[in-house]
Parts: structure tokens; C-alpha cells; sequence
């Protein structure tokens, strides 16, 4: 591979208020939040939790992609301020109108009561921002949310107060009040003014951050710097300092990697590059695989789907990760990538040990590539949580069964919250293959399956719920996926 230089550009540089803003001396862990309230004085974004789950920080960003402006909600508590680079901020203090009144999102709120102790509105008020602008300036004449959309787009807001009635119902009033204008087309025109075309290498007190742009930049920073922390969505690493005070060192942002951030169809497979969001990545395998609908709209929380990905999802390697499992049901490969090549690894190969894997230290996730749906296979991912949005799971279930003239010629069934990794139940599986697919044979193979597992007991759900959760749901996906078997001839039907 040719060797290809990193240029030194030590400013970060970001739209805020209409205006650029350059940052040269902040530690590259600054999160947007913190730089908000204790640099530019903007105390309306709040911190509630400092992991990105309540939402009282949510902030709207607004970034180029394929020479279009795309607008999304993400956490700042958990985002690194050098990841804004190229990207446009705003936050509440932005919403009000040039002659000083309220945005009919704000006005909203406060007809409808929305607004109670207040702590959590400003969250509200940014994602229902993100609902008014993607409605207002489609082509689509009076286009507005429905509930449905207005409560997706909440996922991630928690109010202490359980007001959420008035809130929704100020997602709805805000298309009824007189229609507030926003100049898309001088936005893209600052994008673009300050759009980066070489790599980021910012230093701060010893500490670097680079952002590269390319696959082979980014792999000879790998070969240089083997120990740095690579950063995708911040979804996770973000907690890593904020809740376990932890020493990053220098660090490695893929998120401008031009060839990580692709989607690729051929006729048997589709490939997700690691630095895909989790609400892409989410949306290309739904059109293909639509039983991850729900996992879709489960996964964490929208801001947390915007800026998370896939690749670092997969990498991470968590236990409780909710894409694993059906990734591996699906018989999903990904690609590592060095200076040296590239390997190819099974995804259930990829796991070593309790948050340990196979990729070396000279080594980068590249892609992750799963098989398109064949005629007579069968998959259902299943997620269970205290809550239905946003929340973590205590079992996620998935299983892919191919029927052969009624029997299992393939079956790949696959647990997250199970084990100390995402792991395959083979002792299941074995229960499955060559078996007709009936009743007896699903009795059988949640039998087998109380041998794959033993896990573990903790706030979340007891071994005993686990155990037997996993079992209910591989017989859920037996009654989903069966051929309903004709009644003898001398049977009496009930429903006659």
C-alpha cells in the first residue's frame, strides 16, 4: 500500500449561530456538552446522566453528505468536541427567531404545557426541531409527523415529570402555528467553506486526535499507533471517560473514512462499511431483512442510532450488544484490514473472551458482510427489556432456520445477555438440523439449549428469567415460522 502523508491541521473548526468557530487548545475527551456550558456560555443543553440516555443534552448537527445537507439529533455528552470538525452545531439557544419570538417548537410547548421543571424541555425541544425541519422543508406539501414518528423521535428524551402527553401533542401543534423559515442553502454554503479535504491531526498537551480520510490513511496510523483508542459513534467509548475516568490516550476517529462509510449490494450479499451508522446500517438491512423492523426502532434511541455505528457496535463486542446476535444468525463475515492485507473472519469467530477479540493491534473492522435472504430460510431476532424504548436487553434471541421439504437443513441460532460474549447455541442447533420442523423438534431444542448456557444473575434479570426466556422465545419462533400441520381426519375441530 502507497505510503500517504498526514498533514498537521491543529484547529477544529464547526458552525455555531451562523458563524465558524476554531478551537486549537482543548483536550481531544472535551465533550460538545461541557465546551457548550463552560466555554461559549450556552447553558440551555443540560447534562442529566452523562451517557446518553436521558436526552436533556440532545443537540441537532448538521453535516455534508453526498453534497447534501443531512440534519440529525445526537447526545453531546458523549460526543468528543474534535468529531464536530466540518460540521455545523445547534443547539436551544438557536432556536429562537430573528425578531425574538419564539420557534413554533418552543411556542408549542408552551401552549400544549409541555414544559414542566423545565430540565429536560430544551432535549424535547431539539429533537421535535429535527421532526419540524425534516416535514418543512420536504417537497411534500404541508407535510407534518404523525404520532407515531413524534414518539420515535422522543426515544431518547426521558422527562422526570412523565409529561409526555403535552409533549406529543406539541409535536403535533407545531405544524399549525405560523411556519418558520431556515436558510438550508446558506448552511450547505458554510459546510463547505470549512469542509476538510486532508486529514485532522490535532494535539493537545501530548494527547493527538486524528480524523483521516481514507482507508490507507487511516491503516498507516494504525501501523503507527497501535495503541491508540480507535473511535467510531462515541456511543461507547464516550462513557469510558465520562463514567470510568479513563486515560485514552492518542485516538483514532474513523468517522470521516470515505470507504468505511459505504453500503454495498451485489446479488448474494450486502456490506456495511464500520463507519455506518447504526440508523443506516438499521435501514439498508431492513429493506432486506424487514423482521429487524423492531430491532430497528429498539436499538437504543435515535440520537444514539445517528451517531453510533454498526462497525463499532460489532467491534465492541458486548455481551448485551443487540446486533450481534442476529448478525451472527445470518452467518455474517466481516473484513480486518492492516497495512500488510486484509482477513476475513466469521462474525462468532471474531469473540475471544468477555470483551476480548481477534483484531490485532495493527488491525482495523472494515466492513461486515451477511448473506441476502435465500427462498425457504427463516429468521426472527427477538428483544427483551424492562422497557420497550431505549433500554438495554436481558436476552435478545435470534434465529435463522433453512426448510428443506419441511425440514431444518441449516439452522444458526444466536444469544446476547446469555454469555460472557455473543455466542451461537450449538448444542441447540444440533437439536434443529435434519429435524422436521414440528412440535417435538422445538420441545427438543429448547431442551438442548438449557446445556449452551449458564447465565448469569444481575439487575437486569435472573439466570432462572434468562434461561427460561431463551427457551419461550426459540418456541415463539416455532409457532411463528411452522407449517400448521392438518387435523387428523376423525379429529372435531373447536372452531367448527
Amino acid at each position: 500500500m502507497e505510503a500517504t502523508s498526514v498533514s498537521s491541521h491543529g484547529q477544529i473548526r464547526f458552525i455555531l449561530g451562523g458563524k465558524s468557530v476554531s478551537v486549537d487548545a482543548v483536550e481531544p475527551t472535551r465533550t460538545v456538552l461541557t465546551y457548550l456550558r463552560e466555554s461559549l456560555g450556552r447553558p440551555g443543553t443540560k447534562e442529566g446522566c452523562a451517557e446518553g440516555d436521558c436526552g436533556a443534552c440532545t443537540v441537532v448537527i448538521g453535516e455534508l453528505c453526498n453534497g447534501r445537507v443531512q440534519m440529525k439529533t445526537i447526545n453531546s455528552c458523549i460526543q468528543f468536541l474534535p468529531t464536530l470538525d466540518g460540521k455545523a452545531l445547534f443547539t436551544v439557544e438557536d432556536m429562537r427567531l430573528a425578531d425574538g419570538s419564539l420557534h413554533p417548537v418552543q411556542e408549542a410547548m408552551v401552549v400544549c404545557h409541555g414544559s414542566q421543571c423545565g430540565f429536560c424541555t430544551p432535549g424535547f425541544v431539539m429533537s421535535l426541531w429535527r421532526v419540524y425541519l425534516q416535514h418543512t422543508l420536504s417537497d411534500e406539501k404541508d407535510s407534518r409527523a404523525d404520532e407515531a414518528e413524534i414518539r420515535s423521535a422522543l426515544t431518547g428524551n426521558l422527562c422526570r415529570c412523565t409529561g409526555y402527553r403535552p409533549i406529543i401533542e406539541a409535536g403535533k401543534k407545531m405544524f399549525d402555528l405560523p411556519k418558520a423559515t431556515f436558510d438550508l442553502e446558506t448552511l450547505q454554503a458554510n459546510l463547505l467553506s470549512i469542509k476538510r479535504d486532508t486529514t485532522l491531526a490535532f494535539e493537545h498537551n501530548g494527547q493527538h486526535f486524528f480524523a483521516p480520510k481514507s482507508l490507507a490513511e487511516l491503516l498507516q496510523l494504525r501501523a503507527r499507533h497501535p495503541k491508540a483508542t480507535i473511535l467510531a459513534g462515541s456511543t461507547d467509548v464516550g462513557l469510558w471517560v465520562n463514567k470510568q475516568f479513563r486515560d485514552l490516550g492518542d485516538i483514532i476517529f474513523i468517522g470521516e473514512v470515505a470507504e468505511l462509510k459505504t453500503i454495498t449490494a451485489s446479488n448474494t450479499t450486502i456490506t456495511i462499511g464500520t463507519a455506518v451508522s447504526l440508523a443506516d446500517a438499521y435501514a439498508a438491512l431492513r429493506d432486506h431483512y424487514p423482521e429487524m423492523n423492531e430491532m430497528w426502532e429498539r436499538f437504543a434511541s435515535q440520537p444514539i442510532r445517528n451517531a453510533g455505528t454498526l462497525g463499532g457496535n460489532v467491534a465492541n463486542g458486548s455481551p448485551i450488544g443487540d446486533s450481534m446476535p442476529a448478525l451472527i444468525a445470518l452467518a455474517s463475515s466481516v473484513t480486518l484490514a492492516s497495512v500488510a492485507g486484509t482477513r476475513k473472519l466469521a462474525l462468532e469467530d471474531l469473540y475471544l473472551a468477555y470483551m476480548k477479540n481477534a483484531i490485532a493491534p495493527n488491525e482495523v473492522l472494515a466492513t461486515i458482510e451477511m448473506p441476502l435472504p435465500v427462498s425457504g430460510r427463516q429468521f426472527r431476532i427477538y428483544k427483551v427489556s424492562k422497557r420497550f424504548d431505549s433500554d438495554i436487553s436481558a436476552v435478545c434471541a435470534a434465529f435463522s432456520i433453512l426448510l428443506d421439504d419441511g425440514r431444518i437443513a441449516d439452522a444458526r441460532v444466536a444469544f446476547g445477555g446469555m454469555a460472557a460474549t455473543p455466542k451461537r447455541a450449538t448444542a441447540t442447533e444440533a437439536a434443529l438440523n435434519g429435524h422436521p420442523w414440528k412440535e417435538a423438534t422445538a420441545r427438543a431444542a429448547m431442551a438442548a439449549l438449557a446445556t449452551d448456557f449458564a447465565p448469569l444473575s444481575d439487575m437486569r434479570a435472573s439466570r432462572e428469567y434468562r434461561l427460561s426466556t431463551a427457551q419461550n422465545l426459540l418456541y415463539r419462533f416455532y409457532l411463528e415460522t411452522r407449517s400448521v400441520e392438518p387435523l387428523p381426519a376423525n379429529s372435531i375441530s373447536v372452531f367448527a
